[in-house]
């Protein structure tokens, strides 16, 4: 699986409303920290889509899986210092 270039990527789906709160807390978390951060929908990814099908959100930090649905927003902070 390729990732986009950013320190912080998160799969998504349309009309995931756990994704729109992963969304918020990563958008939020980046902004303050300055880190880059990426969304990317597995439903226009086949590879993507057989890989993590209803595993949404997946949080990624510098490419390795951070978080699995949910994102606590003091653990990504650490994690981006």
């Amino acid at each position: 699986m390729t990732l986009p270039d950013a320190r912080v990527v998160v799969l998504v789906r349309q009309g995931c409303h756990l994704c729109d709160d992963a969304l918020a807390i990563v958008s939020d978390v980046c902004t303050r920290t300055g880190a880059t951060w990426a969304s990317l929908d597995v439903d226009d990814d086949e590879r993507l889509r057989a890989e993590f099908t209803d595993h949404v959100p997946v949080t990624f930090v510098d490419g390795t899986q951070f978080s699995l649905w949910f994102v606590d927003g003091q653990r990504l902070s650490a994690a981006l210092a």
